[in-house]
This record gives structure tokens, sequence and C-alpha cells, in this order.
């Protein structure tokens, strides 16, 4: 408890000493390994977590621990060298990308982890691709330098060339696989070698370089002196008229250089051998931003759309972003949420833009993973979670009612697979829907809908084991035992020619009667662009009150579909015309004409299946190469090339998710249990006439 007792009197630091950074990585780079051994050596911990024991800090969730994976973003926060550093420690797993993404939204810098063997591998690409969107600054840190197969120079040559971007070399490695011992630190010229303690803690650092590295380290050096010369005119003009720089030149401009994204600086080591890590820590606060090098947020105002900008500071008006909701036993709903401007005192209001409403905040608390502090204040800068807000949902804007501002959202993709779900008991059908609300309030990737013709209830995901450990939870946290079935692939319908279609809804009863009559054109959009309605009405052929109702009946029918039963998408229907009853025109009446309109136009325009595709990424040894593409190419799948990565080969290909079921078992008998594969959600393409043609039979 003393521990936590120093956070609250140290937390309202200067704003330039605060940094909000993140763990982004591929799965099994050492993600979560990273961030145990950050907290241990700023003494956050008295003792390293380890995840094969099961003893980390931040996967505190049964199923992380059991499975050794990170499925949700943790916060905590932590000092060193009097600098307030906020981590969040994000999954890796692709199944889990919305706790990416939302993550990047609200970090200021983030540490991208690397395998030293794998290298740049294709999650890392994914991830890396989220933080450019977010424009987060970032720095590299090599990991298990001790692995068979380390590669330090091969690894930054890919983050060059498969990311594109500016990787600068900081630190040199000593030794590699067994023999790796430390590191040169090439601004400081510097030995750093970890000899003194098994821990980590003590290491030592020498003038001495060895031997077998000096003409290599005069080389890194002169390339790093040049690369951060040219991001910055004056130490330009001082390097190519052979001025000395000195370091303290190279680190400020080195600084400004990485907050631009102009360049990443590279370190190296390995977590789990407790080597390497302070220097990262050094570099977290020597070049990732603090809010004041950001300066300011930009947004715009929900009523007139005009930009608005806050400025990063205690003494603003009050900005915040939820990005992430939390059901927790003890307390309920809790909204983590980034503050940019101002200041949020406990038991007071805020106002939710997206949602126009007054919240109130009851208590605030600090996280570190799951246990939490009550603070009675919250400061710009700060990552602090929320009791209280009833109707807040990720992505939403808190900001002063008085001067609102509305933050950029956050937007996640589709799930690509479902499953249907039922309660085991009969009684158990109203606990089920309450757990099944929860969970989608939780994550914004996961769906749930009823089908009303069957009652079935299908709940949709990211990936088999996103699905399998929401079932978990629902068992283990909420005590629900559910019967579930197999997983089905989100398949979506669309149109593939013009059509128009007139459609009248008649019913003549005892006193008024029913009259609807509409006729639309629909017309096929790009993949991707949902649905958009156009209306082009005139002269009031159908009174202006009754257009939502047809729109209303289209949107009802999309989601129905009509070939399959699967949701229409991709495209746009056009309300050309129609006609009204004075006495028998109804809001009903004009939605079961659109229904109808859409249903019958569909059923000429063309109809085709959109089905999942997946990007995959096959690892195997060189020898099981030919029968992997084979099997690869027989499920339909479209190989892109081959990569070589030291004895194995890695094969690139796009191929259906209805292809894919259990794809991880097969390819272990495939290639004798040394096979891997890694896949996620690319984009959707139309189903070959054949298939469509046996599903249709079925």
């Amino acid at each position: 408890m003393a521990q936590q007792h120093i956070i609250t009197k140290n937390r309202n630091v200067p704003l330039d000493k605060i940094r909000n950074v993140g763990i982004i990585a591929h799965i099994d780079s050492g993600k979560t390994t990273t961030t145990e051994r950050i907290l241990f050596y700023t003494g956050k911990s008295y003792k390293i977590g380890d995840i094969d024991e099961g003893t980390t800090q931040m996967d505190w969730m049964p199923q992380e621990r059991e499975r050794g994976i990170t499925i949700v973003s943790a916060a905590t926060t932590t000092f060193w060298k009097d600098v307030r550093i906020n981590i969040i420690d994000t999954p890796g797993h692709v199944d889990f990308t919305a706790e990416v993404e939302r993550s990047l939204r609200v970090l200021d810098g983030g540490v991208v982890v690397f395998d030293a063997e794998e290298g740049v591998q294709s999650q890392s690409e994914t991830v890396w691709r989220q933080a450019d969107k977010y424009k987060v600054p970032r720095i590299i840190f090599i990991n298990k330098m001790d692995k068979l197969g380390a590669d330090f120079d091969g690894t930054v040559k890919e983050i060059e060339e498969r990311l594109g971007s500016k990787p600068i070399v900081m630190v040199y490695p000593i030794g590699k696989e067994q023999e790796y011992k430390g590191v040169v630190d090439l601004l400081q010229m510097k030995s750093l070698i970890w000899d003194k303690d098994p821990q980590g803690t003590q290491y030592t650092i020498t003038d001495e370089i060895p031997e077998d590295l000096k003409s290599k380290i005069a080389e890194m050096k002169a390339k790093l002196i040049e690369q951060v010369a040219e991001t910055d005119d004056n130490l330009l003009s001082k390097y190519l008229n052979g001025q000395e720089i000195t370091t303290q030149e190279l680190k400020d401009a080195l600084r400004k250089a990485v907050i631009s994204y102009k360049v990443v600086p590279v370190y190296c080591g390995t977590s789990l051998r407790n080597k390497g890590v302070q220097p990262v820590l050094d570099a977290i606060i020597d070049y990732l931003p603090s809010p004041v090098d950001l300066k300011e947020i930009k947004g715009v105002h929900p009523k007139t759309n005009e930009p608005e900008i806050r400025k990063l500071t205690g003494d603003e008006t009050f900005s915040a972003l939820a990005f992430k909701i939390q059901l927790d036993p003890h307390v309920g709903k809790i909204t983590y949420t980034r503050i940019y401007s101002g200041t949020l005192t406990s038991g007071s209001y805020v106002y939710n833009i997206n949602k126009s409403k007054q919240e109130r905040v009851s208590r605030l608390l600090l996280m570190h993973a799951n246990q939490r502090e009550e603070v009675d204040k919250a400061y710009a800068g700060e990552i602090v979670a929320l009791v209280g807000p009833k109707e807040t949902a990720t992505g939403d804007t808190l900001a002063d009612q008085d001067r609102p501002i509305l933050l950029e959202q956050i937007t996640f993709p589709d799930p690509v697979i479902s499953l249907a779900i039922e309660p085991k008991t009969k009684a158990d059908q109203e606990k089920l829907s309450y757990s099944l609300q929860r969970l989608s309030e939780e994550d914004p990737t996961f769906k749930v809908k009823i089908n009303h013709e069957t009652g079935q209830t299908i709940m949709s995901g990211m990936g088999e084991l996103h699905l399998e450990i929401l079932v978990d939870r629902m068992k283990r946290e909420m005590g629900m035992d559910v019967n579930v079935g197999k997983p089905q692939v989100a398949y979506k319908e669309t149109i593939t020619r013009e059509v128009e279609q007139e459609s009248k809804y008649i019913k003549q009863t005892g006193g008024h009667g029913q009259y609807g009559h509409c006729v639309i054109i629909l017309k096929p959009l790009g993949r991707g662009e949902g649905f958009k309605f156009v209306n082009k009405i005139k002269g009031g052929a159908i009174p202006s009150e009754f257009i939502p109702s047809v729109e209303k009946g289209i949107i009802q029918a999309l989601e129905k579909g009509v070939l399959l039963g699967y949701p229409l998408v991709d495209l746009q229907a056009t309300l050309i015309d129609g006609s009204y009853h004075d006495v028998d025109s109804s809001d009903i009446a004009f939605q079961i004409a659109g229904s109808m309109a859409l249903q019958d136009g569909a059923k000429k325009a063309g109809l085709t299946l959109l089905e999942p595709i997946m990007k995959l990424e096959v690892t195997v040894p060189e020898n099981f190469m030919g029968v992997t593409i084979g099997d690869v190419s027989s499920r339909r799948g479209k190989i892109l090339g081959t990569d070589r990565r030291g004895t194995a080969v890695v094969i690139k290909a796009y191929a259906p998710l209805a292809e894919l079921s259990g794809y991880v078992t097969i390819l272990r008998s495939l290639t004798e249990g040394r096979g891997i594969s890694y896949m996620e959600p690319s984009h959707y393409e139309e189903v070959p006439r054949n298939i469509i043609q046996g599903m249709l039979q079925k």
C-alpha cells in the first residue's frame, strides 16, 4: 500500500513530466513481459511477474493467465526519473483489434516491440498502420535478442522496407543468442553490460567497446549523426561543414524528429532475461512527447461543425475522451477516460457530447491493472477511470456543456464470424440478454442480434478465439451456462445491377384502411460503402412526414436480407415517386411499401453473396512449402507471394474465411506440428456462383 501513497503524492506533476504510452506489437513478441519489467525497474512491483507462471500484473483476467495472452488493455501509472509514465499494455491478438485501436486513439506515444528472430510479422504491420492512422510517435524495442536465430540488423532492415519508416539505431547489441550480454549506447559511446545481477537491476557501464565491434560501432555512430542531422537544417549545415555536433544537440533534434513522425529510434534487449529494458525507459522520457509537446487537440463544434481547439493544460475548459468501458463486479460500470484539458472533480457532472446528456461522475479511480485507488481530482494529461456515467460509450466525448467540443471518434471493423447461442434452461433467457448486452457495451466489435424468424440469438465477433473468450467470460463472470452452435461466417448480400421498382400496399378493412405507394431506384455501390438513401420526391407526391417511413421500411428489409437472409449492403435506394391517400396513408403503410419495394427490386437486381476474405500468413519449414501452398490453393486461396525467414518460408495469401474453419489443426497435421498460421480480416469479395447455388439448395 505504501507505493500507492507515492503515486498520490506525486500525481500533480508538471505536464512536461507526463508520458502516456502504449506497448504495442504482434502476438508473442513479448509485450506483456516488457511491461512487467518496466513496472519492476520503476519500483511499481516488488517482484517480476512471469507469463508462464501466470503471475503477471497486467494480464490479470483468468483467461489471460491460462492462455498466456493479453485480452484487455490494462492501464497503470509508474515513475522513472521524476517523470510520470501512464502505460497501457495492449493485446497483440488480431481478434482483439478493438482494444489496440481504442488505446492508440488516446496515447501520446508508443513502444513497438518486435521479435528479433521473427522480424516484422503480419500483425506488426497492422498495428503499425493503426499507429500511423492516429499519428502516434513511437520507439522500437527489438526483443528476444537471446533467442536462437535472433537477427538485429535483419529486423532493422525489415522495419525500413516493410513499414516504410526511418529507423535510427540507438544501441547496438553485444553478442546474440546465448552470447547476448548487453548493448553499446551509440550516443554516449559506452557499453552497458548486464552481468551484475540476474534480475537486471544493476548493470556495468564502461567506455570500453568490444574489439570485434569497434569498426561496426564507428560506422553506426556516423550513420546516426547523419540521419539525425538530416532532420534539422541547423545540424545539417554543421554536418556538411564538418563541425562538431554535441550529444545534447543530437538528442534535442532527435526528440523533435520523433514527435513529428519523421524517424523511429531503435533499441534492443531481452525482457525475459532482464537485459536492455532501462535504455527504453530513458528513451520514453527523452524522445516520446508529453502533453506540452502536442500542445493542443482538435475537434469540431457539435452543432456548427466549425473547428474547435483545446490546449492540453489544466487551466483550459474540460475535455476528455471515453475510450473503454469495463464492467466490474464490485463497482459496476467503469469508463476509462483520457483527460485532454481542464480538471475533473469526483462528484461533479460532465456533459456527454455524443448523447447530449449530463452524466454524474460519482468516483474517480486510478487504475493499476485490476487494482484501483480512489482520487478526488483528475488533471489534464491523466488516464483515469470514472464510476457513475451510465450512457457513455466507447469513443464518446465528455466536455463542458457551455463550451462543447466533439473529438474524433474511434472507428472499429465489422465482425466477420458469428455463432448461435442459447441458455441451457429457458428460465435463463432474460439473464442471457443482460449478459450479452453488458459484454457488447464493453466491446464495440462484438455484436448481438436476434433472428426473429428462428428466435435464435446470434453473437458476432472478430474471430473464433474472440467468441470463445466471450462465452468463457459469460460462464465465469456472470454464471451463465450456454449452448453454442458452430461458428458461422458473416456473409453479406448485395446487388449487381440497377433497377426501378414500384410497390403499393393497400389494405381495406372496416373503418380506416392502409395506403402506401412508392417508386424507388436501386443501384449497386462500391465495396464497403454501406447503404445510402436519397430522396428525390418532387411536388409532394409523398408528404415529407412519410419519407422517413419509406427509408425505415427499406432498412428493415436490408437487415433481413433477400437471397439467404444475410444483411444487404453496398447499395443506394433513391425514392423518386409515389402517391398517398388523405385518410388511409400512415407511417406503417409506407414502411411496408418501402420494405416490399426493396425486396421485390432486389430480386431483379442480380442478387449475389459477399464473403469475408482473410489475409493469411503461414510460416512453415521449407520442405513443407509445396504441400502447404497446395492446401491453401485448394481452399480457394490466392497466393500473394513467399518470403524466406531463416530456414522457414512465409507464405502470404488471401483466402475465404468459410474455407478456414479449424485451419490451425489442419496445418499442424500437414507440417508435423511445425507450421504456424496467422490470419486477420481483409475485405469482402463475391462468392463464386457455383458455391451460391450449393448454398441455395441446402
